[in-house]
């Protein structure tokens, strides 16, 4: 995989490039790269902002820098074709908006399995309609206003990387919460007893059998205490319900 964040202000991902999840992925060959909407704009100032037509506070990203930068990170031709998104090639470019559906785990599955994956971030007041009409997807990490786009595309990417072979223990995202519809089950460590509240005996017990069982029916418990919600979109076995 190659995982393009687009950006503005590409000091954000200074860290993250660092980060243990991206070294890891790195190393089975994927790619992380960051690449400044700047570089695809005009005049020595490289503007990639203006005022909104029809008046109104801040500015909006350009589209023509948009149209370029994806371009020549996907190798399509969207000037051509405006208005037209792509993604047969096995690229995939995604905006970071408001205006996006919601982010979720299948759609994180998703992304890992592209062989490009370009994160737009947006700024501002927001990007202009034409470039966003050209890329792929609409994504937002929830009903609420940040900065810009660069966190967001950071949370994104980490719940993407995460599942590519090799950065991961084998088997250690297949329990985790979302993966089968429930949040996962509650975990405990070391001591057993806690100001007088002891670990579930069954988890010390050394029977797999009833580990499991436990789990499987704390999970349940769990969705439905602190995410009811998520009952109404899965189907529980009859056993679950």
């Amino acid at each position: 995989m190659r995982l393009v964040f687009l950006s503005i202000a590409p000091e954000f991902f200074e860290s993250y490039l660092a980060s243990h999840a991206v070294q890891l992925a790195r190393r089975q060959g994927h790619s992380v790269e960051v690449s400044d909407l700047r570089d695809f704009a005009d005049g020595s100032f490289r503007q990639v902002s203006d005022s909104p037509f029809g008046g109104g506070r801040g500015v909006v990203l350009r589209a023509l820098p948009i149209f370029r930068a994806v371009e020549a990170l996907t190798g399509r031709r969207l000037q051509e074709r405006p208005g037209q998104p792509g993604g047969a090639d096995g690229s995939l470019v995604a905006a970071l908006t408001p205006t996006g559906v919601p982010f979720v785990q299948r759609t994180a599955h998703r992304y890992a399995a592209c062989d490009t994956l370009v994160l737009l971030c947006g700024r501002f007041e927001g990007i202009d309609e034409r470039a966003l009409e050209a890329v792929d997807e609409r994504i937002s990490i929830g009903d609420y206003i940040v900065t810009g786009g660069e966190i967001p595309a950071m949370a994104v990417a980490d719940a993407a990387l995460r599942l590519l072979p090799g950065v991961l223990k084998t088997g250690s995202a297949e329990e985790e919460s979302f993966e089968t519809g429930l949040l996962e089950y509650p975990q405990y460590t070391q001591p057993a007893e806690l100001f007088g509240q002891r670990v579930p005996e069954v988890l010390c017990s050394g029977d797999h059998a009833k580990i499991a069982a436990w789990r499987q029916a704390a999970a349940v418990r769990a969705t439905a205490r602190f995410r009811p919600d998520l009952l109404e979109t899965i189907d529980l076995t009859s056993q679950k319900r």
